[in-house]
């Protein structure tokens, strides 16, 4: 899907409000890819759903606060979209037995089996945007990125 944006030229590229623009265009590319994989798929799932079974799936049980930060939601929408894959039979919460306040979130049976078909509409949408690299270059744009992710994030 191209972009509705016209392209940065050149002199710009290097200025942070377009590299910030540019990563925030691959973020919404990558979601919008991915939801129509999913939907092509037979997954009546978004991004934020699809991110939460991952989550589930590589990650085991999770609190809701963990899994709105992975997401990108508060946790009140993390809540509401947690109600709607508990009510598909995607997933389960437990009362956490070191904490009374915490619920242990997991996913049922039926989660583990989407999951594995899921899986394969994500890496799909990988290879699609890597598309035309080699192993070299994926490996160095992807420290690149956690360089990137690790710069701004760190407290100095």
């Amino acid at each position: 899907m191209p972009s509705s944006l016209p392209p940065v030229p050149p002199a710009a590229a290097s200025s942070g409000s377009a590299l910030g623009l540019l990563f925030r265009q691959v973020r919404d590319a990558m979601w919008a890819r991915m939801e129509r994989e999913l939907a092509a798929s037979g997954h009546a799932l978004n991004f934020s759903q699809f991110i939460t079974i991952k989550a589930l799936a590589i990650g085991g049980p999770t609190g809701v606060t963990d899994l709105a930060r992975l997401a990108d939601l508060n946790p009140g929408a993390m809540t509401r979209l947690l109600d709607k894959l508990e009510a598909r039979g995607l997933l389960a919460r437990s009362a956490d037995p070191n904490d009374r306040r915490a619920l242990n979130i997991d996913l049922t049976p039926a989660g583990l089996a989407i999951w594995q078909d899921i899986d394969q509409c994500g890496q799909r949408v990988r290879e699609r945007a890597l598309h035309g690299m080699d192993e070299a270059t994926r490996i160095h744009m992807t420290r690149l990125l956690e360089q990137v992710r690790d710069n701004l994030t760190s407290e100095d």
